[in-house]
């Protein structure tokens, strides 16, 4: 029985088991025939994003920006860049999502600016500026290095020369982003004026990208090699980044941000955590009451393979403390290749799509469904002469790059470029996507769009997979089976992630209420990629 304090907790908490619809608007639909995708082409789509059963819409950044990393170097926290649109797009957007009942999360990227950024431009004027202290600067060494060992995600050294202040700056991701010095309490109250500005505007949430990357070490200690036989593509991967990042004072910025979102009711506050110590950054960013409401990693957005060992080490880092935060998960988004490619191994794709799609509505904790995801769309391809993403062109062709999972989606498989423009798109439309396109999958009963839909209602319908507790379960390998409730309203989630039949019984007695290429009677054998809902009989 729902006592009404009860409901009014899961009112104010509406993030808590939501499934949130990852938006990357430059590839999601161009409403004006540029070849990029806009605001109001995401508006135009909303009833379609309704229709999936979602709780709330995530946009990637559409802020003015220079795009040299497409919107995550900004130049003006507080405007919309003439590629999305303008700032009434966004309030229309905002509105239209609001009356079909969704939630709307943006991006919030604190931890560095565009190069343009007016705040950067008067802070590299010279040392005495009124923002002189406003980013990370540092002399060099006697002999004109750098002034630390500091290695950058996209290319070499954290470090860029400036002639005008006759210093380096750091920039933790490429050259032309340097890197906010969030030490620095003006630099918090400003950043902490661009969220009231979008809370006033109407946001539901923010997504806070790459924020252990916030604040340097002063002290400017370098970094420490990996040893033995790591995997180094990037001279990033050369070291352990114990000083460039992941400072003991980011979270009492984060609880500044809390301080201010409390003040604004129903606002869902998520972390980026990525890198070697995110299983722990994240636990500290978000436990207590004044802390981030959740956060998430790479552990199955960078894993090369799906595995119950892998499902379970992900829920072990999150077992449901006083005091915890709450987790949340993504298969797939912007920075990695699609899951499909990843992980079905030269297995059915559509068949994979849909496991996977259980599976992520299966879990403890709230999802991100990014988009396409829902179509089963594999990682598109994108030629070289094509690519956009700034570090599949330094790296190439080492690392995949991310430019494959930002294709456009298709929408209407006829259509010139699929449907999501008139002109020529910004990046190709993978040819093999248009036989998954939305115009497609609507006209099957069997396809993976149809499956989402259920799927999703499934975690809407059953509380028990929206917020109730996880208990792994016994098994032998590929089979993963967890417990997701307690007593009685408890469900069994059962998943063989190979190939091949497996045989896997579980105690009691069950009654299927979803499977994927499974049968209905759980004392049979179990197919390859098979998943299975069931509750107490």
């Amino acid at each position: 029985m729902t006592r009404p304090d009860d409901r009014a907790t899961t009112a104010s908490e509406w993030w808590r088991g939501a499934v949130i619809y990852h938006v990357y608007p430059l590839s999601f639909s161009d409403s004006n025939g540029d070849g990029y995708g806009d605001l109001a082409g995401v508006t135009q789509r909303l009833d379609y994003i309704k229709s999936l059963g979602v709780d709330a819409v995530w946009l990637s950044p559409f802020y003015t920006s220079p795009m040299r990393d497409f919107g995550y170097d900004v130049s003006d926290y507080c405007d919309v860049d003439p590629v999305f649109g303008a700032l009434a797009d966004f309030d229309a957007l905002v509105a239209r999502a609001h009356a079909l009942g969704l939630k709307v999360i943006v991006d919030q990227v604190y931890s560095h600016t565009s190069i343009d950024h007016p705040w950067f431009q008067e802070s590299r004027r010279d040392r005495s500026n009124a923002k002189a202290d406003w980013y990370v600067w540092a002399d060099a060494k006697p002999d004109g290095s750098p002034p630390t060992n500091w290695q950058s995600v996209f290319k070499a050294s954290a470090w860029t020369w400036d002639a005008r202040r006759r210093q380096y700056y750091l920039n933790n991701f490429q050259s032309d982003q340097p890197d906010l010095n969030v030490h620095n309490a003006q630099v918090q109250d400003a950043l902490l004026g661009v969220a009231k500005f979008w809370l006033d505007r109407g946001v539901d949430g923010f997504r806070l990208d790459a924020i252990n990357f916030a604040m340097h070490d002063p002290a400017l200690r370098d970094n420490p090699p990996v040893l033995g036989d790591a995997k180094r593509l990037r001279p990033f991967d050369f070291q352990h980044h114990i000083y460039n990042q992941s400072h003991p004072d980011i979270p009492l910025f984060l609880a500044r941000i809390r301080a201010l979102t409390e003040a604004h009711g129903k606002i869902f506050l998520v972390a980026e955590v990525g890198g070697e110590q995110a299983e722990s950054e994240m636990g500290l960013y978000t436990r207590g009451a004044d802390r981030l409401h959740s956060a998430y990693g790479f552990q199955y957005l960078y894993a090369d393979q799906l595995t119950p060992s892998l499902v379970r080490a992900c829920s072990d880092r999150w077992p449901d403390q006083d005091g915890e935060g709450w987790p949340s998960w993504a298969f797939s988004n912007h920075d990695a290749p699609r899951v499909v490619s990843r992980w079905s191994k030269n297995r059915d794709e559509v068949a994979f799509a849909k496991l996977a799609l259980l599976l992520l509505v299966s879990l403890r904790g709230s999802v991100f469904l990014y988009q396409g995801e829902e179509l089963g769309l594999p990682q598109g391809d994108v030629p070289l002469e094509s690519l956009r993403d700034p570090e599949a062109i330094a790296n190439w062709p080492h690392t995949l790059g991310r430019d494959g999972a930002r294709t456009p989606i298709p929408w209407v498989a006829d259509a010139p470029n699929a449907g999501f423009s008139h002109g020529a798109p910004w990046l190709p439309v993978d040819p093999t996507h248009r036989m998954l396109a939305v115009d497609v999958q609507e006209r099957n009963d069997a396809s993976t769009l149809h499956f989402a839909r259920r799927a999703i209602d499934l975690r809407r319908r059953l509380p028990a997979l929206r917020t109730g507790g996880i208990r792994m379960l016994d098994t032998p390998e590929p089979v993963l089976a967890f417990l997701r409730g307690e007593g009685r309203d408890a469900l069994l989630c059962v998943f063989n992630l190979g190939a091949r039949p497996a045989a896997w019984k579980p105690d009691g007695d069950w009654d299927v209420v979803e499977a994927f290429n499974a049968p209905l009677d759980l004392s049979k054998e179990l197919p390859g990629l098979a998943g299975i809902v069931a509750r107490r009989r």
